[in-house]
């Protein structure tokens, strides 16, 4: 046996002790980004007691010191274990750029705090007129001694509803250039003038919210970076948001689940779906575009492993993990045909334990391929991030 089959024989087994019966059906009945919000915290204390809530983070702040492959097969393992997902936005994006442009002021009091769940973060760039945009971005930040004083709103706040922070791009000078003149600044959600209104989709669940700040004091102290480079800050932690994620991972996880779906479901002829000489050609034409993606991801985890940042590639895996995701999700409901028609969102609680009028193989068919429409506008469009390619990749 080789050291990473040792490896993941160990992960399988931590796994196979560590998950409740409770978190698993939370992971399967993970139809968007976000696990259960109460199931996720419960899985991040029990990773962080064992010392494995940020396999990607430096051994020297709170990581594993795993290598690329060991980092790799955790995420694969708990994907197919079906372990609820964490909430990123500390672990994923804030952490690894506090690393780079934090203060140790700074690195000291928030690091440890994200590791245990203590501060759960939410991210607050998009504006109701500066999405895609961002730099043209309205919530100010004005200096007045010792405090900057917060002006503005922000949407689309995935998580804010449950967090207890937040990090922000504000405007800090209006008559520089646009990505001039913005700062990045750390503010308590709990401070006078901060209001959060929780935003219901049409499934009638919420993941997102808007926050309104006004006359909002925050310490100079909170700002990360030099005043006026925060979207020199910005862009490091979005390299992080877009390039973190493995599409990889949830591809095979998805593809797994589509063959057992044209496998269970019968065709107009009597054959499973999979049989069908259309849908085997579209999911062999997908699988192979996924195996494109893997050889690409795994040479972002390598420039991490090195120290490195993803830089433009994180773009181009954003754009295309995103997009093939899509393309699987569509495939699914051509798999599962009509048995995706009843809308029964109750069935998707992990604490629903009734009986569905869905079949299990497509209880989230549905729900997975309404929410990752979304997929290719947050955290960047899929325009945006081809913009990026071309300029930065393409030389354009």
């Amino acid at each position: 046996m080789t050291d990473y089959e040792a490896f993941r024989s160990e992960v399988r087994e931590f796994l196979a002790e560590a998950l409740t019966p409770e978190l698993v059906r939370a992971g399967k009945r993970t139809t968007s980004v976000f696990s259960d919000f109460h199931s996720a915290m419960a899985w991040q204390k029990i990773l962080h007691a064992k010392g494995w809530v940020a396999p990607d983070w430096p051994e020297e702040y709170g990581g594993t010191g795993w290598d690329i492959n060991e980092r790799y097969i955790f995420q694969e393992e708990c994907k197919l274990a079906n372990a609820p997902g964490l909430v990123m936005m500390g672990l994923q994006m804030l952490g690894p750029m506090l690393m780079h442009y934090g203060t140790d002021e700074q690195k000291e009091q928030y690091l440890p705090r994200i590791l245990s769940g203590e501060d759960l973060w939410c991210q607050g760039y998009s504006e109701p007129g500066a999405g895609s945009d961002l730099a043209s971005l309205k919530t100010t930040a004005r200096r007045d001694g010792d405090e900057y004083v917060v002006d503005g709103t922000k949407i689309w706040t995935s998580m804010a509803q449950h967090s207890n922070k937040i990090f922000c791009l504000v405007r800090t000078d209006k008559e520089a250039k646009p990505q001039a003149g913005i700062s990045f600044l750390l503010m308590d959600l709990d401070t006078p003038g901060i209001t959060v209104e929780e935003i219901v989709s049409l499934d009638g669940h919420v993941e997102q919210c808007q926050v309104f700040f006004d006359n909002v004091r925050v310490p100079v102290a909170n700002l990360v970076g030099k005043e006026n480079d925060g979207w020199s800050v910005a862009k490091y932690l979005l390299e992080f948001e877009r390039g973190g994620h493995n599409f990889t991972i949830d591809l095979k996880k998805q593809l797994a689940k589509l063959r057992s779906q044209a496998q269970t479901v019968k065709a107009r002829n009597g054959l499973p779906k999979l049989k069908d000489p259309v849908f085997r050609h579209n999911l062999a034409e997908a699988e192979i575009e996924a195996l494109a993606l893997e050889h690409t991801e795994l040479r972002i985890k390598g420039a991490l492993n090195s120290g490195g940042n993803p830089g433009a590639l994180s773009s181009l895996v954003k754009c295309v993990g995103t997009e093939l995701g899509q393309r699987f999700n569509e495939l699914s409901i051509d798999a599962v045909g009509q048995a995706i028609a009843p809308n029964i969102p109750e069935a998707l609680d992990p604490a629903f334990e009734g009986n569905a009028a869905v079949p299990d193989y497509a209880l989230t068919t549905m729900a997975e391929y309404i929410n990752n429409r979304a997929a290719t506008i947050y955290g960047g469009t899929a325009e945006i991030q081809r913009t990026i390619i071309a300029k930065q990749i393409l030389k354009l």
